[in-house]
């Protein structure tokens, strides 16, 4: 995938061959993306939707088999869908555009109530938070 870097972290019990396999499957190629780790072996990995609902659920079981005995303690993985929950990158930009206009049009003298509506209007806070 032209979007994932040149180099990224996935448990060694996935063989090469079951990675390259295994990204045609998901949109954008956007396999698996070991993005975070904590000392008491907790780990953030990200992934895109699997295409073929017919094969998500092998390839979602493998690749969280292979997250699991990966951790220390064998902990099961708990999986959560961000897409539902958090907002997209053009969400994002649009709240930083938005705010970065607050910022340098807007005349702080007008009334500290209105500039801070229209700082919780941006929706800048709320992404970031």
């Amino acid at each position: 995938s032209p979007s994932l870097p040149e180099y990224f972290v996935v448990p060694s019990s996935l063989a090469d061959q079951d990675l390259k396999l295994y990204s045609y499957s998901f949109i954008g190629r956007r396999m698996p993306l070991w993005s975070w780790n904590h000392p008491n072996g907790s780990a953030l990995v990200r992934m895109a939707n699997i295409k073929d609902v017919l094969q998500q659920r092998r390839i979602d079981q493998r690749i969280c088999n292979a997250i699991t005995r990966s951790h220390p303690l064998r902990s099961d993985v708990y999986k959560s869908d961000l897409d539902k929950c958090l907002p997209n990158i053009q969400d994002i930009q649009a709240a930083h555009i938005k705010l970065k206009q607050l910022c340098v049009n807007e005349p702080f003298e007008e009334t500290e109530e209105k500039w801070l509506t229209s700082l919780e209007n941006t929706r800048w806070l709320e992404y970031i938070r």
